[in-house]
């Protein structure tokens, strides 16, 4: 079926590209199907993930905006290796051409947010740089079960470790709940409605600029030319501690 009808102050002509980055089994898939208001992305339980490389889908809202949404792998897990994970945000950011307006973080309720997650959230910043964490959205998934319970996002945030709380902090606490296995059409329209309200907000704190691939570019050209300069430091530090033990050998 078609997208939802979503008021806010985005223009019509302005695609709104959101990227969905998580660990195995958190429901990342399943985030973006309810984004885009059907099954366009594969979306099963298993242990080794069933998303293997970046893909995008689109869908066109009620109001005729177009929203695509980037399903990345499980770039979170513990198996796989950096260089895979730098490979995929390169084509992450060539399937975004017109900029990435949000990066969605997915997690899970009825998961304990491991320090693989953690270091994955940091591993954002070496990445892209920390501009990112302007963009990013912490998308929390399992809201059945915690209807079942009884209990709301926030009862959940309380007694959740502390590295949790930090790592939203270091998000902006921009986070909401979704329930991906719900079937009422309003819910879902609703929890779609708050995340682009969110992004909305995200946009205007960067001056409706999103993370596009020369903001990228010019992050790994500092990072560079950082780590060459860097070197050049070392390499001095080195000749000035030789040539100096040189000197002490001459005076004798």
């Amino acid at each position: 079926m078609g997208g939802y009808m979503i008021e806010d102050d985005w223009e019509n002509s302005s695609p709104i590209t959101l990227v969905l980055v998580g660990r195995t089994g958190n429901g990342k898939s399943a985030t973006g199907n309810s984004i885009v208001g059907s099954k366009k992305f594969e979306s099963k339980r298993s242990c080794s993930g069933v998303t293997t490389t970046s893909k995008l889908k689109t869908t066109v809202l009620a109001d005729g905006r177009v929203v695509n949404v980037i399903d990345t792998p499980g770039l979170f897990d513990s198996s796989i290796d950096f260089e895979f994970i730098g490979k995929e945000i390169v084509s992450c950011i060539d399937l975004a051409r017109d900029g990435i307006h949000a990066v969605l973080v997915v997690f899970s309720v009825c998961n304990r947010f491991s320090e693989e997650e953690k270091s994955a959230i940091s591993s954002l910043l070496t990445l892209f740089g920390r501009k990112i964490y302007d963009y990013i959205i912490v998308v929390f998934t399992g809201g059945d079960e915690l209807e079942e319970e009884g209990k709301t996002l926030e009862d959940f945030l309380c007694g959740c470790q502390e590295t949790l709380k930090e790592t939203l902090r270091l998000c902006g606490n921009r986070y909401l709940l979704f329930d991906n296995k719900t079937k009422d059409e309003t819910k879902r329209a609703i929890q779609v409605q708050n995340l682009l309200s969110i992004v909305n907000n995200v946009a205007l704190n960067n001056g409706g600029r999103p993370y596009t691939n020369e903001m990228y570019t010019e992050f790994k050209k500092c990072k560079r030319e950082s780590e060459e300069d860097e070197q050049d430091k070392q390499f001095k530090r080195i000749f000035e501690m030789v040539y100096g033990m040189q000197d002490s050998v001459t005076c004798f």
